[in-house]
């Protein structure tokens, strides 16, 4: 692999950029994405130069797709003429179905492989890029068949996502979705309902000041953008509606108990998977 062109060069791909660096990758990495996203990729040391699509793509090894899910989708009806044999086109959506779906169906000249990490921040863009921001994380992969995975294009990418330090997990493309609206979609939800029930009630200081760490690391996720997940949303939205459900549930379960000590039980069961995350970090 030689050739890599990140499309989006935002916080992921040019931080998947300065982590192939870190991890010793010698070649070309090309970014396409907007003028200033460009000029932030090029300042970090993400990228060594900015193209267009059709300029970039076809000297390809690797095709890497990290914009938001609908600008994933637009880029994927355009890419099959200008693959050439042998590359790999993979993505960061944090969605699935739609995208495999699609490429499924349109992509003839190469191969795709879905693709998520399981990382980021609330802050966006190149210059909060980070090389360490995929170590001791999970990158999902999602392909159609086992033997996807083991293709040359595949096995070399694969080795690249071990060197950068993320740990590789595969599902099916609707399993993904399915365990990420537990695992990361009802997250942000539960944190962006908690800050604007927060505001509705009480406002702006000096009330607010009453606020612990508790309510700031809780409504962390509050601050993610509404762009990038209103793809996200509208591509997962019956799993979410179901994750949403079961979350429902339990809080009306937590309100009708406040006074029985059946919520000892849900605080132990919270406390045990909390401690599990934090003990595979």
């Amino acid at each position: 692999m030689q050739n890599v062109v990140i499309v989006g060069t935002g916080l992921i791909g040019s931080s998947f950029g300065l982590a192939l660096r870190q991890a010793g990758f010698d070649g070309v990495i090309t970014g396409v994405s907007s003028p200033q996203a460009i000029a932030d990729a090029l300042a970090c040391g993400a990228i060594d130069r900015g193209a267009g699509l059709q300029a970039a793509v076809p000297d390809a090894d690797l095709v890497f797709l990290s914009q938001t899910i609908g600008r994933i989708l637009d880029t994927i009806r355009h890419l099959d003429p200008l693959l050439r044999p042998g590359t790999l086109v993979t993505d960061a959506g944090s969605t699935k179905c739609a995208i495999v779906d699609l490429a499924r169906q349109t992509l003839t000249r190469a191969q795709f492989l879905g693709g998520h990490p399981m990382a980021g921040k609330e802050t966006r863009g190149a210059l909060a890029a980070d090389p360490n921001l995929f170590r001791g994380r999970t990158w999902i992969l999602t392909p159609d068949e086992a033997a996807e995975l083991h293709t040359p294009c595949a096995l070399e990418f694969r080795t690249w996502l071990s060197r950068i330090g993320a740990r590789v997990l595969t599902f099916d493309a609707d399993e993904h979705d399915r365990v990420v609206s537990l695992t990361s979609h009802l997250a942000q939800l539960a944190s962006t309902a908690l800050a604007a029930t927060v505001s509705d009630r009480l406002g702006a200081p000096p009330r607010l000041n009453a606020a612990g760490p508790g309510l700031e690391d809780m409504t962390r996720l509050a601050m993610g953008s509404y762009e990038i997940w209103r793809d996200i949303l509208a591509t997962n939205s019956d799993h979410i509606e179901r994750a949403l459900g079961f979350y429902i549930q339990k809080l009306e379960h937590l309100r009708e108990n406040l006074r029985t000590r059946q919520l000892q039980e849900e605080f132990e069961r919270g406390a045990s998977l909390a401690a599990l995350l934090r003990r595979s970090r």
